[in-house]
């Protein structure tokens, strides 16, 4: 069974692509092959991921975004909470 983010995330809780559960889990970008700290939302299937632009914000106090295209990688920072588990539980019988 592979353990792969979603095709699209956003941090902004107003949006219908926020997950906070997947979020928990850490979720890290790498975007054209470099590692990426700064990512608001990406899309691997549209090949896109949006970027805060400085400290800029707009009207309703959210950061600005630029959409940079390219090739996005998303994966997991931490192994899910069942799987740390499963994990602990077959070192201990070794």
């Amino acid at each position: 069974m592979t353990d792969t983010p979603p095709d699209r995330l956003s941090l902004d809780p107003h949006s219908p692509h926020f997950d906070e559960a997947k979020l928990r889990r850490g979720v890290g970008i790498r975007f054209n092959g470099n590692e990426k700290t700064n990512v608001e939302e990406y899309s691997v299937s549209e090949g896109w991921i949006k970027v805060a632009a400085g400290k800029s914000r707009d009207r309703f106090g959210n950061p600005m975004t630029i959409k940079l295209k390219g090739t996005v990688e998303p994966y997991y920072e931490r192994a899910a909470e069942g799987d740390a588990e499963a994990s602990d539980e077959s070192t201990d019988e070794q």
